[in-house]
């Protein structure tokens, strides 16, 4: 399914929702306090709070994303730059390197001026399809102020207990989905590093078979690419641990779903609770949630720990 538009008619919907609950209440829109009943008061500014509420987290969603879109594309612009100024570096080199020989200048110019307008010309398209109008900076300070104006109107006037922890439940599903998201991306990383690392290692003993050791041949250029790849995926995947990342990501996520069936269907932990104990299930279930999360924020800690030290911090301390 495709993310939602919020340039679409949500503010139109969440007014028309609450004008139609108010006039069902016997109320004119807008007359809420006018001689209408305790209800429809009550009513009428929990929905009218909501409403604003809903404005305020539809524009910051919308800055969010604007904010994303530029920071990707500041980032592919210093990926160009960097690339571009790679190959200028490398054209110099070779240019310098081969000034005596000019046919050796034109093979090598043409790929190193070929590589940078490709990267300058792609940074500008790139700007041109993806870039917001409004800049980094001030995208930053519309969010601020839009966040800002959402935690004032949660203090002066604070949703109830039971509407945040309902809230919390229905924002489960995308914390699922972020979850599997990242372990799919980690699980992904980790296949394509190991998988470099075994064809390199079966190239490098091949080349080193053919390599004759006289003289800088294609084969031994080949085999000292291949061997800093190698060193290169290994350190990597030694470093940032992808695949302990995506099972403790997958198994956090699984673990999450499985208490989210729990309370739905009333089985397991929550099979207690009856009708009229919807509250108690919402506790104990706000609670296990967040006990998963904090597991594995501690999980995620230790991966980013050095080796060393996360052996000695996993280890319990002598009383």
């Amino acid at each position: 399914m495709a993310p939602r538009d919020f340039n679409d008619d949500a503010p139109r919907r969440l007014r028309s929702a609450y004008e139609h609950v108010v006039r069902n209440l016997g109320v004119e829109p807008g007359d809420e306090a006018d001689g209408a009943p305790p209800a429809a008061n009550a009513i009428g500014t929990a929905l009218e709070q909501m409403l604003n509420w809903g404005q305020l987290r539809i524009d910051a969603t919308r800055l969010e994303r604007k904010l994303a879109r530029a920071r990707s594309v500041a980032r592919m612009r210093r990926v160009a730059g960097s690339v571009a100024g790679l190959a200028l570096t490398v054209g110099i080199v070779w240019t310098v390197w081969n000034w005596q020989t000019p046919s050796h200048l034109l093979g090598p110019g043409f790929l190193c001026a070929a590589v940078i307008g490709l990267s300058i010309a792609g940074a500008v398209v790139d700007a041109r399809l993806r870039a917001p109008a409004e800049p980094i900076t001030v995208l930053e300070d519309d969010l601020e102020v839009h966040r800002l104006a959402e935690r004032v109107m949660n203090a002066a006037l604070p949703p109830s207990l039971t509407l945040r922890r309902n809230v919390y439940r229905e924002g489960v599903a995308p914390m699922v989905e972020q979850y599997e998201a990242d372990s799919r991306r980690y699980r992904s990383i980790h296949n394509r590093l190991q998988t470099l690392i075994m064809v390199g290692s079966a190239s490098t003993t091949t080349i080193a078979a053919l390599d004759t050791g006289r003289e800088l041949t294609w084969q031994g250029m080949a085999l000292t690419f291949i061997s800093f790849a190698i060193t290169v995926a290994a350190m990597f995947t030694g470093y940032y641990k992808f695949r302990e990342r995506s099972y403790f990501l997958q198994q956090t996520a699984d673990a999450i779903d499985e208490e989210a069936n729990a309370v739905t269907l009333g089985i397991g932990p929550y099979s207690d609770f009856g009708p009229g104990q919807e509250e108690e299930a919402m506790k104990l279930f706000t609670q296990r949630v967040e006990d998963h999360r904090n597991e594995q924020r501690r999980r995620q800690q230790q991966l980013d720990q050095p080796a060393e030290q996360a052996v000695s911090s996993s280890q319990p301390q002598a009383p």
